[in-house]
């Protein structure tokens, strides 16, 4: 058999070729990309491990991205020469003592998916959306862009990519939500930047009316070419693992296409047997943007979309989740929770890991201020091994620094605030603040 995969309605079990280009099944739920998982089981669990692991070691594109290393099971049909690929992947996964020591814990890690060409976990699906792409047109299909909504990050993803592949592109921002060092990305790669007078719910509709003429290719998350790549962060943290899996992992969410890709992942690893055991997930919501922990609170038996408030944590500032329902399948079926974190604890958690010597954005704040509430509430144990996922680089969110170490967040006291000291040239005035930092 040879390794393949389809579309298949998440509901129905319809099945669409992936040359077709479509985003919902006939009963308008998603789509997910399917697998024909028994001509994967012709390898043996430790045949694939041996492969991912040999791919590892190779420095030439496309194998040396964390995502291409594993094509069979992402894009299996593809031609290598199609694929556009920016090295994404294989990013850190760090241990940050201080932080472990701070709160008690033994086994607490950091995966760092802002260590990546647009500095967020975007990338690891954007690189196989555009690929995609790359071989529709190569084929003929006549697309004449690829279009998003974003809260930043997506859009600076798409823009790189795009470029990089001489594919235009075009991003639908909120004004006002997004932080500089996110906006200037895909102006800086050629994107066409439409700045609209709404919110991240308001630029979705709009880019989905739009993208109905198939000349336009949807990039957001409920395409599920988008998934595909990120789903490889589950298999790349076991592999890190020496292919143990960690008991808990903990993941913002905003449109929650990435904890619905974490569960894909890990899906596979089991239908393969490259793993026998099932992790805890666990989703961080902001409290300003809360909707899948207003629906677990409530199992799950109802959804209601809110209208997000203004949050530190813009990139999931998002009330109306387009992956509502895989991310809830994910969490069934890998014991899970959902957490809401208020601005004072996102902030504090972000800045108590950056004491550790990381550089945390407000996102991944959100996922330690959950992982803060967990240990109060004795849910994880001291030896449990825990992956904090860390969705973007602290360096996209700038202001969000300044202002904490500046005490300028309104409502609350910047517990880990590190002011700048100003002194004059006097060589007595500065023994005098050393003596005092360092007594």
């Amino acid at each position: 058999m040879e390794f393949s995969a389809v579309y298949k309605g998440y509901e129905s079990g319809n099945e669409y070729p992936l040359d077709e280009i479509i985003y919902r099944d006939t009963d308008d739920n998603l789509l997910e990309v399917a697998h024909n998982v028994e001509a994967l089981r012709q390898k043996t669990a430790q045949e694939w491990k041996n492969l991912f692991e040999k791919r590892a070691s190779i420095l030439t594109s496309p194998f040396n991205s964390g995502i291409w290393g594993k094509k069979e099971w992402v894009l299996p049909h593809i031609p290598d020469s199609d694929i556009i690929s920016l090295s994404e992947g294989w990013t850190s996964l760090l241990k940050p003592e201080k932080f472990n020591k701070a709160l008690g814990l033994k086994n607490a890690w950091v995966k760092l998916c802002g260590n990546s060409h647009t500095g967020s976990f975007k990338d690891l699906g954007m690189t196989v959306l555009v690929s995609h792409v790359n071989h529709l047109i190569k084929k003929g299909v006549p697309i004449k862009a690829v279009a998003c909504a974003s809260t930043g990050d997506t859009s600076a993803a798409l823009a790189a990519y795009c470029a990089y592949a001489d594919i235009p592109s075009i991003v639908f921002l909120p004004e006002g939500k997004i932080s500089t060092a996110q906006l200037i990305q895909p102006i800086s790669n050629g994107s066409l930047v439409l700045m609209l007078a709404t919110d991240f719910d308001g630029c979705m509709k709009i880019v989905q009316e739009v993208t109905k003429d198939k000349s336009i290719y949807l990039a957001n998350s409920m395409n599920p070419m988008r998934i595909e790549g990120q789903k490889t962060i589950s298999i790349e943290i076991c592999q890190q693992f020496g292919w143990d899996v960690p008991d808990v992992i903990v993941i913002p969410g905003g449109n929650l296409g990435n904890v619905s890709a974490l569960g894909s992942g890990f899906d596979l690893l089991l239908q393969t047997g490259v793993i026998t055991k099932k992790p805890r997930i666990v989703v961080a919501q902001a409290a300003a943007a809360n909707p899948l922990y207003l629906s677990f609170k409530d199992d799950y038996k109802t959804f209601k979309p809110v209208t997000a408030s203004d949050t530190q944590a813009s990139a999931i500032q998002i009330g109306n989740p387009v992956s509502y329902q895989r991310a809830v399948r994910a969490l069934k079926n890998y014991n899970g929770k959902v957490i809401q974190v208020s601005e004072e604890e996102l902030a504090n958690a972000a800045h108590l890991a950056d004491h550790s010597g990381l550089y945390c954005c407000p996102h991944t704040g959100v996922a330690l201020g959950a992982l803060i509430q967990m240990v109060e509430t004795k849910e994880v144990d001291p030896d449990e091994r825990i992956v904090v996922i860390s969705t973007a680089h602290g360096l996209k969110f700038s202001e969000f620094k300044v202002n904490y170490h500046e005490n300028k967040i309104p409502d609350f006291e910047a517990k880990y605030a590190n002011p700048i000291t100003r002194l004059p040239a006097d060589v007595d005035k500065v023994k005098e603040a050393l003596a005092k930092r360092f007594t």
